[in-house]
């Protein structure tokens, strides 16, 4: 078992739960990672699943208050850091019936470096292309692949060593369970 103070940007274990956004302050979003899909949840609302089969062409990471302001995708500062702490969006395409869908998250008070949100969101694209999200449902499965992404500089940053970080943590991370 992995443990609860394990994080990687804005994902983050608690109560042996993998979430994306702040899941510990009450009236927050979040969005679970839970084995039958993604788990929107909302204040004084039931949430809502999107199964892992609905989920089409990846999964990107919006900043900010709006989710139609995918200007903010790429908005950091100088010294790596998310610049914005207005909360943050999942954005995909969902199949049966064809439609965009964005979940969303508020940010927790510690800051995001901005290597491990983007290597993340080049986790999420790469377990979508491989047809392998369902890993994201295995609590242990996700530890063992936030362990090998956590850590490293925070510089440098290049879509080739994103992807190749991502398909190492696939590997590393091992087949999970059935």
């Amino acid at each position: 078992m992995v443990e609860d103070s394990t994080c990687l940007g804005p994902l983050e274990l608690t109560d042996g739960r993998w979430g994306v956004g702040d899941a510990t302050r009450p009236d927050t979003h979040w969005v679970e990672f839970r084995p039958d899909g993604l788990y929107q949840h909302k204040p004084d609302s039931e949430g809502q699943l999107i199964p892992w089969s609905r989920i089409m062409n990846g999964i990107w990471i919006t900043w900010g208050k709006h989710s139609w302001d995918t200007n903010s995708r790429g908005r950091y500062t100088l010294r790596g850091m998310v610049a914005t702490r207005d909360g943050g969006w999942l954005h995909t395409t969902l199949r049966h019936p064809y439609e965009d869908h964005q979940l969303r998250f508020d940010q927790h008070t510690r800051p995001y470096r901005a290597v491990d949100a983007l290597r993340l969101e080049y986790l999420l694209r790469l377990l979508t292309t491989e047809g392998k999200l369902h890993l994201l449902g295995d609590p242990d499965w996700v530890g063992r692949a936030v362990g090998y992404l956590g850590g490293g500089k925070n510089r440098w940053i290049t879509t080739r060593a994103l992807r190749q970080v991502a398909a190492e943590a696939l590997a590393a991370a091992g087949p999970g369970s059935p």
